[in-house]
């Protein structure tokens, strides 16, 4: 592999371990919860409120379209978090609802933006080999104070879990695409789910994820496919090798 293949790998590479930083504890928290979709809606409301930024805001500055996102993604956290003491027993459905509601709105919106089929791909597959310095820095400042308010304040407050998710979903989203960020959040953590203690559950997880966007970005480059596409592959290829024997260690 040559010099320009490794310039492209290692921001890539950075840029999926930023995102599992958060992802791994909060895709836990998701299947113990049992809200497997609640990742799909928040990012698709998120992805809303990105487009919605830029057909109705014109010429924003990337803080600006930021800040939408953000505000729509928390209305939505807000709003499941509602429902979730309403109507515990059908909340997955209802977050399904959700889910397409703002996944139509948003192709209802993204049809007056330029360049949208560009924005829509973006949005669902991502451009993670093309992340630039600045992309990487802001999410390390937004990444750092999430983890430190998750791993300090999650048991105390349940609110906790549906900032930190919405803000970390807005900004993975932009980052890696809505089908990595699902990928990310639910594949490692359904791998490890079985390791009782709760260290080596994350570092199995973490060990999964890493692993997961290696093979894709390599894959990636090797064969020229899209990376956020081919790297949801390499983390479920990862998942079912690894899978049997987490689960044959932990019957013994």
């Amino acid at each position: 592999m040559n010099a320009l293949d490794l310039s492209l790998i290692a921001p890539a590479l950075l840029a999926g371990a930023l995102v599992l930083s958060t992802h791994v504890p909060l895709g836990h928290e998701v299947l113990k919860r049992g809200i497997i979709f609640i990742d799909l809606a928040i990012a698709q409301i998120a992805a809303l409120g990105v487009i919605a930024a830029i057909v109705f805001g014109g010429e924003l500055a990337n803080w600006q379209i930021q800040v939408f996102a953000s505000l729509s993604a928390l209305l939505g956290a807000a709003l499941i978090y509602g429902l979730e003491q309403r109507h515990k027993d059908s909340l997955e459905a209802i977050i399904g609802i959700l889910f397409v509601l703002a996944a139509s709105g948003g192709l209802i919106l993204v049809s007056y933006a330029p360049h949208s089929d560009e924005l829509l791909h973006d949005l669902l597959v991502g451009q993670i080999l093309w992340v630039s310095s600045q992309q990487l820095l802001w999410i390390t400042a937004l990444y750092i104070p999430l983890l430190l308010i998750w791993f300090k304040f999650k048991r105390r407050n349940p609110l906790v879990f549906y900032l930190v998710f919405s803000l970390a979903v807005t900004a993975s989203v932009q980052l890696v695409g809505i089908y990595l960020v699902f990928a990310s959040l639910i594949l490692p953590a359904l791998a490890s789910r079985k390791i009782q203690d709760r260290t080596s559950r994350l570092k199995v997880a973490y060990s999964i994820g890493l692993s997961g966007y290696i093979l894709g970005l390599i894959a990636s480059i090797i064969f020229d496919l899209p990376t956020g596409a081919v790297t949801v592959w390499t983390l479920l290829f990862v998942v079912l090798i690894i899978t049997p024997r987490i689960n044959r260690v932990c019957r013994r």
